[in-house]
């Protein structure tokens, strides 16, 4: 076989990358009209690495929230599956290529923006805490919840955050705002989800993100929307130091996770059990558009 000329070969890695974009893209458009929303007002700079950074996490954790168990998996093989897509995921990091097109477009994402195993280890050993046990029910503690949401989310977050901040310069300071911020805005979000999901996450997957102590009362739920509402009072406090083609999107989904929590705190407990909250497509397009133009009035930075 003949080699490959250079400008051939180069026309044809671009190509693959860009079938990996696109199989992360539709991803996003399958599994969150939310997310998707958000993303569209990031930068274009931006806004595919974060699709990326989604579709890898989004794929992760439906090997562990019944996919594979429903194409007929067994616990060991729900481990091991993972555990393929954890290695395969830190090679495709090491090396830049991955024959996964998700992988491929994520590790691509990473490696730009200088995502490593410190972030994705964490999130991998939440995901790997999903895969059901010996008993029938797994409950969280304090402790355990705490470890559960920083890998599951708050590192997301931070992913996030290295995309937005790649070809920025900010302070010491200004980091550690940054930081504490996105790591809020992550634990929020899984937060408000872990109320909004009580249903499913009780009754199907047989997992207690929120206590160990059994069903949530009114008083339980109003403790976990004074934390998330604390959570994200300190993410609001981040957003203006971030890139301004990072804002609109990232005040967009906090503003719908706001208008969430405050659906919740008006629901009986007794309902989280029995329905999901969600925030009517209208809301979200008007919040979308407020995000929008609160950006646009700021100063220049």
């Amino acid at each position: 076989m003949s080699a490959i000329p250079h400008d051939a070969s180069s026309a044809s890695l671009g190509r693959f990358n860009r079938a990996a974009d696109t199989a992360s893209t539709e991803v996003i458009r399958t599994y969150s009209t939310s997310f998707g929303l958000a993303t569209r007002l990031l930068g274009e700079r931006h806004r595919q690495h974060v699709r990326n950074i989604y579709a890898m996490v989004r794929i992760a954790d439906e090997i562990v929230d019944g996919v594979a168990a429903q194409a007929g998996l067994d616990e060991s093989a729900q481990t091991d599956a993972l555990a393929s897509y954890v290695a395969e995921t830190h090679r495709a990091m090491s090396v830049g290529y991955s024959t996964d097109l998700v992988l491929h477009a994520f590790a691509r994402t990473a490696r730009e923006s200088g995502i490593g195993e410190d972030l994705t280890q964490p999130f991998f050993d939440s995901m790997a805490a999903d895969i059901a046990g010996d008993t029938d029910f797994t409950a969280y503690d304090a402790a355990a919840h705490d470890r559960y949401v920083y890998g599951s989310a708050e590192v997301v977050g931070l992913m996030c955050l290295r995309v937005f901040l790649r070809d920025e310069e900010r302070t010491t300071r200004e980091l550690e705002t940054l930081t504490h911020g996105a790591r809020q805005l992550g634990a929020a979000f899984q937060n408000v989800n872990f109320l909004r999901d009580l249903a499913d996450d009780t009754e199907r997957l047989q997992r207690g993100y929120l206590g160990d102590s059994g069903r949530l009362t009114d008083a339980d739920r109003d403790d976990w929307v004074r934390t998330i509402t604390v959570q994200l009072d300190d993410a609001a406090r981040s957003i203006p130091l971030l890139p301004r083609d990072s804002r609109a999107a990232v005040r967009s989904a906090h503003a719908l996770f706001a208008a969430l929590t405050r659906r919740v705190a008006r629901t009986p407990a007794s309902s989280l059990y029995e329905r999901r909250v969600r925030v009517p497509d209208p809301i979200k397009a008007l919040l979308a558009a407020r995000s929008v133009l609160v950006t646009a009035l700021e100063r220049n930075r």
